[in-house]
């Protein structure tokens, strides 16, 4: 089980130079992802996303409320709660196999169970053919597949990606979606995603929690009763996109006002 709950969570950073006013980033964050549910964080960049997200993985500690998983309260980083990055984040002296396995390594798995888990990976991914690749002979896509397949192998409860396709070209970032999608269903692992893009929000996501403008609150919490693969035509799939790009436009604007 991995039922992540976010209860009342506040964050505030002080302030940087004397005189000014501490910066409050997270407001009353409440909601839950259940087991097995893909969620996505939408909202405007400095509304507190990436705040959240390294909260859940225990980069950093909320200033009140708290977020559990499964019932006990997150702590340090722990291979329960893997991070996919934006940057990939891959150790650039390893293969590809060796940094899927780095996880595997320091979780203490057997080498022979290792193997097998990192061959399983490598399927998962499409990565086949190219495992003992170092990183810098890999194009950005197959970089992040790199990366979403360590994050997997340990078999983390749930798995965490802060924008992991915002460095890709459209065409690349399309297609590693609809891997993720595909990725999602066959492994059936708790994740949440971060994104500032509605369409990717809604092609990738079981349910969407929108974001305010700092400090972040929860604007509308959206379970998406979409049968997957999501059609961009479908009636469905358009009404949300209105009531996304609404919520989303009233954040700008309050922002002007």
């Amino acid at each position: 089980m991995a039922r992540l709950v976010v209860d009342g969570v506040h964050k505030t950073y002080p302030a940087l130079q004397a005189g000014h006013d501490d910066v409050l980033a997270l407001r009353d964050v409440n909601f839950v992802v259940e087991d097995h549910e893909f969620c996505c964080l939408l909202g405007h960049s400095g509304c507190g996303k990436t705040t959240l997200l390294n909260i859940m993985a225990g980069f950093e500690a909320t200033t009140g409320g708290q977020i559990t998983l499964d019932g006990t309260p997150v702590g340090p980083p722990h291979w329960t709660r893997t991070m996919v990055f934006q940057d990939y984040a891959l150790f650039p002296w390893l293969t590809v196999e060796r940094n899927i396995g780095f996880g595997l390594e320091v979780k203490g798995v057997p080498e022979a169970d290792r193997a097998r888990i990192v061959a399983e990976h490598v399927k998962l991914v499409g990565l086949a053919g190219f495992e003992t690749r170092l990183p810098h002979q890999l194009s950005g896509g197959m970089k992040q597949r790199v990366a979403i397949a360590r994050a997997l192998a340990v078999d983390p409860q749930v798995a965490l990606l802060d924008e992991p396709f915002a460095a890709l070209d459209a065409q690349n970032r399309g297609l590693l979606q609809d891997e993720l999608v595909r990725i999602s269903l066959a492994t059936k692992k708790t994740m949440v995603l971060i994104t500032h893009s509605i369409e990717e929000a809604i092609k990738l996501s079981d349910r969407i929690i929108v974001m305010t403008k700092r400090p972040g609150t929860v604007k509308a919490n959206i379970v998406v009763d979409i049968p997957r693969p999501r059609s961009e035509d479908d009636p469905r799939v358009l009404a949300l996109k209105k009531e996304l790009r609404a919520l989303i436009a009233d954040e700008r604007e309050i922002e002007h006002a």
